[in-house]
């Protein structure tokens, strides 16, 4: 079968590019390991961050927790002025495979669920790797969220692609199912040999 004509691929950015978890951040301040897991697993948990990504501003998320988790308002109020620790360092691989891409002039995007508080101070300790995406579309900032196929939509108009044009790496099936279903050539990220070979056959990298 041949393959699809491939002009850009557009990355998500957390557990894509950079690992991200709540744990990275909240290890160095709770020693046992049980209450760690019962904290972000009950209190700075995903569905709880995810509030973020769709564009509600820490000050009012925090101050709902503080007042249900009384006795975790250090620990808390930690989350905002600290969120970069848990994102700590890229993928193994992938910022290779963006330095390849780029230096083949492949057009290099990404469609990223990031609180649009965060995202500044995060892009800013990764700007040499940021400057070489041509934009991003940041779900906080849109207060649109993958996989809702608005957010999609508005990717692809901004970035000036056609869907079948894009391949689309993301880790959530949910994310890449959405992206299928638009016609984008979507791929569940896995490692970086899996995005290596899929561009290799894309005929995108050699």
């Amino acid at each position: 079968m041949a393959s699809p004509r491939i002009s850009a691929v557009i990355f998500d950015i957390g557990n894509v590019l950079f690992r991200w978890h709540p744990r990275f951040l909240y290890e160095r301040l709770i020693a046992d390991p049980a209450a760690l897991d019962a904290f972000v697993r009950d209190v700075v948990n995903e569905e709880w961050h995810f509030q973020h990504d769709a564009g509600r501003p820490f000050a009012e998320t925090s101050a709902e927790r503080i007042a249900q988790f009384p006795e975790h308002a250090d620990l808390i109020a930690a989350w905002g002025p600290r969120f970069n620790e848990s994102l700590p360092g890229p993928v193994d691989g992938m910022v290779e495979i963006v330095e390849q891409l780029d230096a083949a002039q492949v057009p290099l995007f990404a469609i990223t669920n990031f609180s649009a508080e965060f995202w500044p101070p995060f892009r800013a300790t990764q700007a040499a790797l940021f400057d070489r995406f041509r934009d991003i579309v940041v779900s906080g900032e849109e207060r649109l969220v993958k996989p809702d196929p608005a957010i999609y939509r508005l990717a692809l108009a901004r970035f000036g692609l056609r869907a079948d044009e894009a391949m689309f790496i993301d880790d959530n099936p949910a994310n890449v199912t959405a992206a299928a279903a638009m016609g984008i050539h979507a791929v569940r990220f896995e490692d970086a040999a899996g995005v290596q070979a899929e561009l290799g056959w894309l005929g995108v990298l050699g």
